[in-house]
């Protein structure tokens, strides 16, 4: 069988690749980045499409923090935003964290139907796409599309993740992989500097998250797969081949 990998953004496109595709959920600033981070640490993490699931959800978790938000704000009675930074300093690991997302946790809930489902961010692309190359022949990488745009974060990510997999045999899926893989396979992290996603953080006051992010480049060995609505992660891999990505090189 041959081997294809597809750079795909928003939501809505997740159907197009309900059976026989791993389906990869990637929205850095901010929701697979503080998934990726909770679950790291060992806390459980359940993703949900909207507020009202999250609420309800955690009606059924012994001492969940509620955490996200929604329209770039934290919803009403929540305890925790949408935060990478926070959840790597919080010491509380025994609580469920129920997280929600603008755009990134909506990805994830579409994906819940599809044959296999993964998530990443920059701090596991490499381990990821190792992982992707030994176990699944057609790989759908989907952008978060916040606000109906595909940030150049997550195109970033995406396109680590299918330059390695091309490098070892795939086939690009679209134009747009190709372009996308091409364009920013060597770029640095820095490059996301220009994204709307930085200027919301800038704006908002929680360059916290964006420093978190920009030192947190490949520094996790692990493969994290969403099974019944948890986060897991499920395998210690071998670094991939992709690229070097190592220094942030902030400057805010």
């Amino acid at each position: 069988m041959s081997k294809s990998v597809i750079i795909d953004f928003l939501p809505e496109s997740v159907s197009r690749y309900r059976s026989g595709w791993a389906v990869v959920a990637i929205d850095v600033i901010r929701a697979t980045s503080t998934a990726i981070t909770a679950a790291a640490s060992g806390r459980r993490c359940f993703p949900t499409p909207s507020v009202e699931a999250a609420l309800a959800l955690a009606q059924t978790l012994d001492q969940p923090v509620l955490a996200g938000e929604f329209g770039g704000g934290m919803p009403a009675g929540f305890e925790a935003n949408n935060s990478p930074a926070e959840f790597a300093r919080r010491t509380d690991i025994h609580r469920p964290a129920v997280l929600v997302s603008s755009s990134g946790t909506k990805v994830i809930h579409e994906a819940a139907c599809c044959d296999a489902t993964y998530l990443a961010c920059f701090r596991c692309h490499s381990a990821l796409a190792g992982y992707l190359a030994r176990n699944h022949a057609r790989v759908a990488l989907i952008g978060a599309g916040t606000k109906g745009e595909f940030r150049e974060e997550d195109q970033m990510c995406c396109a680590w993740i299918a330059a390695a997999l091309l490098r070892l045999g795939y086939e690009p899926g679209s134009p747009l992989t190709a372009e996308l893989a091409e364009r920013w396979r060597a770029a640095p992290p820095r490059a996301c500097l220009c994204s709307r996603s930085v200027e919301f953080l800038k704006r908002s006051g929680q360059l916290r998250d964006l420093e978190f992010i920009l030192a947190h480049i490949d520094d996790l060995n692990q493969v994290f797969e969403v099974r019944n609505g948890e986060v897991k992660p499920i395998h210690a891999a071998r670094q991939a081949t992709c690229g070097t990505h190592s220094q942030s090189g902030i400057s805010i």
